[in-house]
């Protein structure tokens, strides 16, 4: 079960530059062990229940809104909005919010994605890593759930998400949803956004999850969310195809939990193996009745258990 619900004891904004402005909070205990939570997308945005995976009374709790995204302004913008740029935010709010030498790093999905970029680029500031629904941002993995692969598990889902996609355009989809969620037709985005947005919703979980489903469903969340994911798929996540298992010797010295489910179909266990096996020193939990979403129980579970041993080790 997680923590109880709490509020922040402080709030504000970045300014990231070129108009970015990045909503922060922090919550907990202020004299607590400092944690940064990452979230997925790229272009969820933070929610309430994120704070709950950490004890209060133990953590100086960081959250944050990436550019674009949730409380951060320009909503949906895809300009100076990087991997790197994100990562360079996540460095200022370490030592202008956070306030930290170092710091736990929590990340699920892209939120794992971003937690290996920053890792392996400041492997000092990491004093242990958190990540699940292990997402390296290889091609082979991006083609599995939005072109081939997944498709086949969820053929009547798969159906809706190709509907506002000419059959001629169908061989390859990311590129056809960024024309149109970066047209300047508003109807045209929104309708690609919210097909977009309702593939990955209806199939982040075991078995359907109502809660899950309604996700990002107003206008705006659906747009930031499609727009800000699309951008960075179609640019490879403006990595080197590989890099952060090329790169995961820089976390050898890094203590670390990797939770996967074993029925993930967004985000498939195969790329956890790898960097288990890239990664020795982490601790591994591939959960046997799981999907993707980090709040199925045996997926939470571990992830509070993770929390719960870093708040004290």
């Amino acid at each position: 079960m997680m923590y109880p619900a709490i509020e922040p004891y402080a709030h504000g904004r970045l300014d990231a530059g070129h108009g970015h402005q990045v909503y922060w909070e922090l919550c907990g205990n202020p004299a607590g062990r400092p944690v940064v939570f990452l979230h997925g997308g790229p272009g969820a945005g933070c929610s309430p229940a994120h704070r709950r995976l950490f004890d209060p009374e133990r953590y100086k709790i960081l959250l944050f809104d990436q550019r674009g995204c949730g409380r951060s302004t320009p909503s949906a913008c895809i300009d100076h909005n990087t991997t790197w740029d994100l990562v360079a935010d996540i460095e200022r709010l370490r030592s202008e919010v956070l306030g930290a030498e170092q710091m736990v790093v929590f990340g699920g999905s892209w939120g794992s994605t971003l937690a290996l970029a920053y890792a392996e680029a400041h492997p000092d500031r990491v004093r242990a890593l958190i990540v699940r629904g292990i997402f390296l941002l290889r091609r082979a993995e991006l083609l599995w759930f939005y072109q081939e692969g997944a498709s086949w598990l969820f053929p009547d889902l798969w159906e809706k998400y190709q509907a506002p996609i000419p059959e001629a355009e169908r061989g390859d989809m990311m590129a056809a949803y960024r024309l149109r969620l970066t047209g300047e037709d508003p109807q045209t985005q929104l309708e690609a956004a919210h097909a977009w947005t309702q593939w990955e919703s209806n199939t982040i979980t075991l078995l359907p999850d109502p809660a899950h489903q309604q996700a990002h469903t107003e206008d705006a969340a659906a747009l930031a969310f499609a727009r800000i994911e699309n951008h960075y798929f179609v640019h490879a996540g403006f990595m080197d195809e590989g890099q952060l298992l090329r790169d995961a010797h820089r976390l050898a010295d890094i203590p670390g939990v990797i939770v996967q489910g074993r029925y993930d179909v967004c985000t498939p266990a195969r790329s956890a193996w790898a960097l288990h096996k890239a990664w020795p020193r982490a601790d591994f939990h591939l959960v046997p009745d799981a999907g993707h979403a980090f709040d199925e129980p045996g997926i939470l579970a571990r992830l509070l258990a993770a929390t719960d041993h870093y708040a004290r080790d």
